[in-house]
């Protein structure tokens, strides 16, 4: 059908040329949303073990020297006073080798954190602090008993 003077309109190859490339930027986009919302609920795991390890410097300043002991989420929130939102994680630890240990380790069993990713749930993230020569505490994410992909490690 031919078109008349003055008649606009798009040629059927411009609207599929149009339905392609939407195709192809929702295939790249829609897998980096899910991975960005994951790394954003993961968040709220790693602000509670950071918080959780500011706490546990406290303690061994002020206690000359000693390690709390802390094998659970109710051990952490009493002696570190540290509050610690269960939505995300499971389970939670903090604990040294012993009283004297210079190396410490906070370690999470993360959940709920995506439907549509369920292979991240029961994975464990964990940060480690080094009691350094001069006395400071220097955390890193990861080793011991960490389990989460690097993909979706916090940065240092």
């Amino acid at each position: 059908m031919l078109m008349k003077r003055g008649q606009k309109g798009f040629t059927l190859i411009e609207l599929l040329i149009v339905i392609a490339i939407i195709g192809i930027l929702a295939a790249i986009a829609i897998p980096m949303y899910r991975a960005q919302t994951i790394k954003a609920r993961l968040t709220e795991v790693s602000n509670s073990i950071s918080h959780v390890s500011s706490a546990v410097a406290a303690y061994y300043q002020e206690t000359t020297s000693r390690w709390p002991d802390c094998p659970d989420l109710n051990a952490i929130q009493t002696s570190l006073g540290v509050f610690v939102p269960q939505r995300r994680i499971q389970v939670m630890f903090a604990t040294a080798a012993n009283a004297t240990a210079t190396e410490f380790d906070i370690a999470c069993t993360i959940t709920n954190i995506s439907a549509a990713s369920p292979s991240i749930d029961g994975d464990i993230l964990n940060m480690h602090g080094f009691l350094g020569g001069d006395g400071a505490i220097t955390w890193t994410w990861g080793g011991g008993t960490n389990s989460l992909d690097a993909a979706y490690m916090p940065k240092d």
